[in-house]
């Protein structure tokens, strides 16, 4: 005989699949919206990375052109395309950026940024917007550098304007170029022109006028494009 009760048996209930499947569900977006929150609130911390700000020879604003740094007279321009929410950006800036530094320091290249608005239909514009207003106040290398040093934060409004005041350029007239999306004209000028030039993605490399391979958008292969013209 057998000493199962059945009383028992009826009172032993299986989670369904179903049920289990929902609870994950549940958990991953929660996950997901604390995340998302943290990024959009996460104060802003500027590294102190040591990198010298080049001097800005043409600033946001004229039409078809991009913003370019360095010392004037320079045998070299390297044309850069990018999205602040392009991760290959981000990418290229950790690899190449000391190598970019050089060259701009000591005069061999000018760095031209052409910002474009690519990846992501809403942080794209506005991060390329607040870039301008940095670059129109001198700040275009350190802005950049650390929208790309911390490529996770959602780079709110209000942490744009945060981290230009802890660049020293957080006055009421960038607060108002942030806000206002005062470069919006400009940046649809550099995407126009990008198109031109037959620009499809980012990043994408010129010096001199020449496009760096694909396969050479590293240190050495900008080192050696940039030696090429230089000598």
């Amino acid at each position: 005989m057998s000493n199962t009760n059945p009383l028992l048996q009826q009172n032993k209930r299986r989670i369904s699949p179903g049920i289990v499947v929902v609870i994950v569900l549940v958990l991953a977006l929660a996950g997901g919206v604390g995340v998302q929150y943290y990024r959009g609130h996460s104060k802003v911390e500027v590294s102190s990375n040591g990198r010298p700000e080049p001097t800005v020879i043409t600033g946001p604003g004229v039409s078809g052109k991009g913003v370019t740094v360095g010392k004037a007279g320079a045998k070299v321009n390297i044309d850069l395309y990018l999205d602040f929410r392009c991760p290959h950006c981000a990418e290229f800036e950790e690899q190449t950026g000391a190598t970019v530094d050089k060259l701009v320091q000591d005069g061999t290249a000018t760095l031209t940024y052409w910002p474009l608005q690519f990846v992501n239909p809403d942080a794209s514009p506005r991060l390329a917007n607040a870039f301008a207003a940095a670059a129109a106040n001198g700040k275009a290398l350190s802005f950049a550098d650390e929208m790309y040093g911390d490529f996770s934060k959602s780079w709110t409004t209000d942490q744009l304007i945060e981290l230009g005041q802890q660049l020293g350029v957080g006055d009421e007239k960038f607060q108002q170029a942030v806000q206002n999306n005062t470069y919006a004209g400009w940046l649809e000028s550099v995407g126009k022109a990008a198109d031109e030039r037959g620009v499809t993605g980012t990043p994408t490399v010129y010096v001199n006028g020449k496009q760096l391979p694909t396969d050479q958008l590293s240190s050495d292969g900008l080192q050696n494009a940039v030696d090429a013209v230089a000598s």
